[in-house]
Parts: structure tokens; C-alpha cells; sequence
């Protein structure tokens, strides 16, 4: 009797050891492709909508809870478990490999792309919630289920490392959001198709159509990857509106510049740095008046600043004998010293190329903890605080770094965001910059806030420091400028009342408060 109720070996979930392998090896890749759709939607939610730490977290959040969902629902699913288990492989794949060409898609047509971008990743988070339970249960006919268990969970979470290793050093590096998801969407497919060859006996009824579908995707997955580069400049076109000329993922940033004649822009993770019609008005104001404060301006140091535009502007001065430029990303530096169209005249007129200019691929703050040198003029232009790791560098610790590399009678400059969309933010940096003691530790560093109006940017601040009490007024202009004269550097330094100094907390290493207050400014002014 016994014999006669146990199920044949050709009518049942196959049980044989290369089987499970299979199983386990396809756990192992849908390990790697969910963390990777996770990443490539963070990374999607932070391009388009910035805030990192808010977007990864609610990524991470929803689709570990979907996770949750998917499971509960696994229980409902009965019948031919194979079967199950590849056609959910196949919606993984059709979904996340899809993902972010349908985020860019929405971004540039819709006002939706927000919650779609979430629906998304909750979709493919419960997908995978529902396979690891099916695999648990077909693996279950052939080891004891606390065998059964340890690998399912230990192959998993070694999928998890892996994919954590292999999106930031090898798809970011080489392809585009797109391109990387289509990748793991046809992974996915390829588990399906194998699991299909292997085991066709346990989903004979369903076979023909599971076919055709795993044919019909690995065909789309293999069309996405090549042409994942067209699909993203055209949806890129639409979002920038201008021809994109440039566009390349680096290590740490998305690079993007676009051109309407001689409209030249570069975005940075989709905030844009400049625009060539009037980034002289941005330039002028940041270098000049610092330029002018300073004793002498023989040695300068520029913190940011690797499109080479405030080295254009510092190298008016002829007596200029050395600038050392500190950028974190090789690839916008040596695009703006070698590209012949943004090292012309029409962009920084080949200030990189200049031998008196020396780069340095560095953080900005742990090339002021090594330097030994003093600077005459001290340049800070770095990105507005839109991230929480940009704060530190506009803390009261990276501030009191570059003071003990600046040289006696020089003057420090730092771009400080729109005051009048984050108004606090302004005046955050400010106060955070008062409270840099000099070398002596006996007083403190004189600070003047002061505006300027650039059309693409409106209304933007800058901060101006120096160890001896300076008058702004005295400024003799003694170079050639297209914005600035005596008068109106003179009347930057007048702030106006709707943009004039509120409370604010100062910025330190253990407290981002100038992060915090821009998001809140930049919230509230676009609401």
C-alpha cells in the first residue's frame, strides 16, 4: 500500500540533486536581480527627485514589504508549482527589466512617475516574496525542510553580497540605469528558460505558452540592452529639453550637457551647474571680490569647480603663479580640459589645459586634512547641500580646515545656494562660517554674505571670509569683467529684507542641519 501512494519519479516535482541545484542557482540570481532593480530604482528616485537617504529608504522599505505581501500570498498559490515558480520568474523579468526605462518614460511625459516608480519596485518586491516560499516548497520533496531552509536563505544572502558588489564597481561604471535593468530583466529570463528545459515534465500542460513568453521576452530584454543608450537620450531630450551632446554615467555622479546654440549646460544628477549665456554672472561675483580682498593671490586653491569656469576667472590676474583644483570626478575634469568644445572660448577658454593649473582627483575635505600648502585665495564651488554626504563640506570642521590652509592676508569664498529659495540654508552657512576661530584661536573669521542675480539660477549667495576686518567698498576692480563694476559688487553685499539673516543652527560633522534646511526651503518654495 505504501508503494502504490507514492508518487511516481516522472510524475513529480523532480528531486534529483541537479535539480535542486538548479533551484538554489536560481535563487541565487533572483537574489542578485531583486537588490539590483532595489538599487537601480534608489538611484532612479534619487536622479529624478534628489534626497537620497528619503528615496532609498522608501524604496528599501517598500519593497521589503511587498516582500512580506508576496509571501502571504504564495500560500494561495496550488497546482504546478514549476510552473508557478517560472511564470513568476517571467513577471520579475518583464517588470524590473522594464523599471527604469517606464521611471524615465513617466518622468518626461507625466506628473505620476513618483508613485509608478514606487508601484513598480512594491511589484517586483512581492514577485520575489512569492518565489522563495515555491522554491522552499519544491526543494521540501527532496531534503528536510531544515535543510532545506539553510541553503534557500544562505544562497540568497550571498546573492544579496554579490549584487551589492557588482552594481556600484561594474554596472554603474559601464552602463546606464536602463541598460543595467534590461540586463538583470534578462537574467531573470534565462533562469525561466532553463528551468523550463530542465524540468518541462512537472509543467507539461503549461509548457507551450510558458515558451513562447520566455522567447518573446528574452527578445525584448536583448532589444532594451541595445538599445537602451537611444531610449535614454530620447527620454533625456525631453526632459532637458535642449540637445544632449554629453551624456555619461561616472563612479559618482550622472553627467549630462546639454547644447541650443550657444547655450551650453551641464547637469549634474539633473541639477543644472551652468549654462554658458550667463555663468558669468555666477563666476565674477564668486572669484572677484575675493580675488580683490586678498593681499596677493600668488597661490590659489579651488575646491569644485572641474568645468574650469573659476579658473578662467582667477587667471585674469597675472600674477598668478599656481592653482591647485580639487574635484572629486576624473571624468568631468578631464572632459573639461581635453573636450575642443569645452575647452574653447565659448566655454573656459582652455583654463584647464594652463600649466599654472594643477588637478587633483580628490575629496575635497581629505585634501585639505593632507595639504601642507598655503593659499592666498581659498575657492569654495561645490554642489548646493542636496545630499546629506555634501554637508560636510560646509561644515564648521571642512571651514576651519580650509582657515589653517589659508595664507596671512587671504580671503575664502564659498558659493551658499539661493537665499531666496532656502532662505535658512543661506543663513545657515553664514553662521556656520562665523564660527571658524583662526589660527590663533583668539578671534574669529570676519564674515560679509552677499547676492547676485543670475537669470538660470535667480537670485544666489555667496560668502565671503577673511582673518582681518575688510571693507567691500574699497574694491578697485583691476581686471576686465562683463558683469561686475565697482558699483554693483558694492551693492551685492546689501541683502535685501526678504532675504536678510533669520535664526539658524550651525552645520557640524554630527549634525547636517544645512541639508536639512534646504530641503525644507526648496520644498516650500516649490510647493
Amino acid at each position: 500500500m505504501a508503494n502504490s501512494t507514492t508518487p511516481s519519479p516522472e510524475k513529480t516535482n523532480p528531486t534529483d540533486a541537479r535539480t535542486g541545484l538548479l533551484l538554489l542557482i536560481s535563487i541565487f540570481v533572483l537574489a542578485v536581480c531583486g537588490l539590483v532593480y532595489e538599487l537601480i530604482a534608489g538611484t532612479l528616485a534619487s536622479y529624478l527627485m534628489g534626497d537620497s537617504i528619503t528615496q532609498f529608504s522608501l524604496v528599501i522599505g517598500i519593497f521589503l514589504s511587498a516582500m512580506g505581501v508576496g509571501a502571504y500570498l504564495s500560500r494561495f498559490l496550488n497546482g504546478p508549482l514549476v510552473a508557478w515558480f517560472v511564470g513568476i520568474e517571467l513577471l520579475i523579468g518583464l517588470i524590473g527589466g522594464s523599471s527604469a526605462l517606464i521611471g524615465f518614460f513617466l518622468f518626461a511625459t507625466t506628473a505620476i512617475y513618483v508613485q509608478a516608480l514606487y508601484f513598480l519596485i512594491a511589484m517586483v518586491g512581492m514577485f520575489i516574496g512569492m518565489e522563495i516560499p515555491l522554491v522552499i516548497r519544491i526543494l521540501t520533496e527532496k531534503d528536510p525542510l531544515r535543510i532545506t531552509i539553510a541553503n534557500v536563505l544562505a544562497v540568497d544572502y550571498v546573492g544579496a553580497l554579490f549584487a551589492s558588489l557588482l552594481f556600484p564597481f561594474v554596472l554603474v561604471p559601464h552602463l546606464n540605469l536602463v541598460s543595467a535593468a534590461f540586463c538583470m530583466g534578462f537574467l531573470n529570463v534565462m533562469v525561466a528558460a532553463l528551468l523550463l528545459r530542465r524540468m518541462s515534465t512537472d509543467i507539461e500542460r503549461f509548457r507551450s505558452p510558458l515558451i513562447i513568453a520566455t522567447c518573446f521576452l528574452a527578445g525584448l530584454m536583448v532589444g532594451g540592452m541595445i538599445f537602451s543608450e537611444r531610449l535614454v537620450s530620447y527620454f533625456e531630450n525631453q526632459i532637458y529639453k535642449n540637445d544632449i551632446i554629453f551624456a555619461q554615467n561616472t563612479k559618482y555622479q550622472r553627467v549630462i550637457i546639454t547644447r541650443w546654440r550657444n547655450d551650453i549646460r551641464l547637469f549634474l544628477n539633473g541639477h543644472l551647474q551652468f549654462s554658458t549665456i550667463d555663468e558669468y554672472r555666477y563666476h565674477e561675483p564668486l572669484v572677484q571680490p575675493a580675488m580683490h580682498l586678498a593681499e596677493q593671490h600668488k597661490n590659489i586653491l579651488i575646491l569644485g569647480g572641474g568645468d574650469g569656469l573659476a579658473a578662467k576667472e582667477i587667471l585674469k590676474h597675472r600674477d598668478v603663479e599656481h592653482i591647485d583644483l580639487v574635484d572629486l570626478d576624473p571624468v568631468v575634469t578631464n572632459l573639461f580640459k581635453t573636450h575642443p568644445l569645452f575647452s574653447s572660448d565659448l566655454v573656459n577658454e582652455g583654463s584647464l589645459k594652463e600649466k599654472r593649473v594643477t588637478i587633483h582627483n580628490k575629496d575635497a575635505m581629505q585634501f585639505l586634512m593632507t595639504s601642507q600648502n598655503f593659499y592666498d585665495v581659498i575657492i569654495i564651488d561645490l554642489p548646493d547641500p542636496n545630499e546629506p554626504a555634501l554637508a560636510k563640506l560646509y561644515s564648521q570642521g571642512f571651514y576651519q580646515l580650509a582657515e589653517r590652509r589659508l595664507a596671512e592676508g587671504g580671503a575664502i569664498v564659498t558659493q551658499a545656494t539661493s537665499p531666496l529659495r532656502s532662505r535658512k540654508a543661506f543663513w545657515c552657512i553664514v553662521h556656520t562660517m562665523q564660527q571658524v576661530t583662526t589660527k590663533t584661536g583668539e578671534t574669529k573669521l570676519h564674515v560679509s554674505p552677499y547676492h547676485t542675480t543670475v537669470p538660470t539660477f535667480g537670485i544666489w549667495g555667496f560668502v565671503i571670509a577673511t582673518r582681518k576686518k575688510h571693507d567691500v567698498t574699497k574694491i578697485k576692480l583691476n581686471v576686465p569683467t562683463k558683469y561686475l563694476s565697482e558699483k554693483t559688487l558694492s551693492n551685492m553685499f546689501n541683502i535685501p529684507k526678504d532675504i536678510g539673516e533669520i535664526k539658524t543652527p550651525v552645520t557640524t560633522l554630527k549634525d547636517a542641519a544645512v541639508h536639512r534646511l534646504y530641503e525644507q526651503g526648496y520644498h516650500k518654495y516649490l510647493d
